[in-house]
């Protein structure tokens, strides 16, 4: 299974992470007040999860799209 990551799909993959991440870390952190800790980290758990599904689906699409094409492979120079 290939995939093709374009610079602009990997940010956006590794964006989503990101705010899921930070969001589930504001959650469990003692740093801000709870009432604002849960607010903020609740809109990045959201966006980070509502992101993932255009992602997954642009990665899949970049998988079918490869399908039809040939491999090419040049050796590797050391």
């Amino acid at each position: 299974m290939k995939f093709e990551l374009t610079p602009p799909l990997l940010g956006f993959i590794v964006g989503t992470r990101a705010a899921l991440g930070v969001g589930i870390g504001l959650l469990v952190a003692d740093k801000l007040p709870a009432a604002r800790r849960r607010q903020l980290a609740l809109t990045l758990i959201g966006i980070g999860a509502a992101t993932t599904i255009p992602a997954v689906r642009q990665l899949l699409s970049s998988r079918s799209s490869l399908a039809g094409l040939p491999t090419v492979r040049e050796p590797l120079e050391i």
